[in-house]
């Protein structure tokens, strides 16, 4: 998003910590699209102390994981603002990231949030390096106001998003969307255990799983953007090749020694506990991702016939 943003003639300033920060600093960030790879030498910094205070027309946007979400929401939420006062007073915050958890937990600091259903094929693994190659869009975007509705400052975001070869629908009911998205994200702990979800023991695991993800929405009442709906807002306006691995394996892949399964497949477990729905195979998946994780083991080596057997045992 910073690098499309660049491209089309925004200001810029990039947040990244350890080992990225050090390669964005040093050699500028090594972006890979459809059309080649390119370096853009923008402004980094690692914290809010880096800069000049904020100004009022500034946008945070926050697309870490959720994991890391917290700390970064009161890190910058406390950054002074030009004129007077905080970012979380004043200026805006946009959560692009999977699942719904970040917008409540900025929701508790910052007066203004924004969701997005992030809808982004792109791989980040090495430090300084980003590919998106998605084409003839980089991504689709809906955004809204979070809890609900929207106003002028989403309006204007969209169409920065829009300049930038994104497509960026507006809605009254983003959440709608993210939740849909969370549907199909509860593969993420498949794809970074065993691989791609792609022969039919896999597939089959996968349906079982969002099976329970639904029945948990239902219970809660909570709704969804259909599976025609969302093809049909997306239909081919973003095509790439394929190849790597969702954003938990990177994770993974990149040895952070976390993962986002608490809040994707471990969002389906809370909600079941809540409204009395069994989700045994998410609560396989998240337990057994986050081990993963935290134990640095390898993205992709457990035979998907290991986890279905467990999968079956569970239920």
């Amino acid at each position: 998003m910073g690098a499309r943003l660049a491209e089309a003639g925004h200001e810029v300033v990039l947040v990244a910590r350890g080992a990225h920060y050090t390669a964005l600093k040093a050699g500028g960030l090594r972006w890979r699209g459809p059309d080649g790879e390119r370096v853009h030498r923008l402004p980094v910094v690692e914290d809010p102390d880096e800069l000049d205070a904020l100004r009022t027309e500034d946008v945070l946007v926050l697309t870490v994981k959720t994991q890391d979400a917290e700390a970064a929401l009161d890190t910058w939420g406390q950054a002074p603002v030009a004129g007077g006062g905080t970012a979380a007073q004043r200026l805006p915050v946009v959560c692009a990231q999977n699942g719904v958890e970040s917008q409540r937990m900025a929701l508790r600091r910052f007066r203004r949030v924004y969701g997005v259903c992030v809808w982004l094929p792109s791989t980040f693994v090495e430090p300084g390096v980003v590919s998106a190659p998605g084409a003839p869009l980089t991504g689709i975007l809906h955004l809204g106001r979070h809890p609900h509705g929207v106003d002028d400052t989403v309006r204007r975001i969209a169409t920065d998003l829009e300049t930038a070869r994104f497509e960026a629908p507006v809605v009254h009911d983003v959440a709608r969307w993210q939740y849909a998205k969370l549907l199909g994200n509860l593969a993420n702990a498949i794809d970074a255990l065993c691989g791609p979800v792609a022969g039919e023991q896999a597939r089959r695991l996968y349906e079982q799983v969002r099976g329970e993800g639904e029945a948990v929405l239902r219970a809660a009442g909570i709704p969804y953007a259909s599976a025609r709906e969302q093809q049909e807002a997306r239909g081919d306006k973003v095509r790439w090749a394929g190849g790597g691995g969702g954003s938990s394996w990177q994770s993974l892949i990149r040895g952070t020694g976390t993962i986002d399964a608490d809040y994707l497949n471990g969002e389906i477990v809370l909600l079941g506990r809540m409204h009395g729905v069994p989700t045994p195979l998410n609560e396989l998946l998240q337990r057994l991702a986050t081990t993963f994780a935290r134990e640095r083991r390898p993205a992709g080596s457990l035979p998907v016939a290991e986890l279905a057997r467990s999968a079956q045992d569970q239920a």
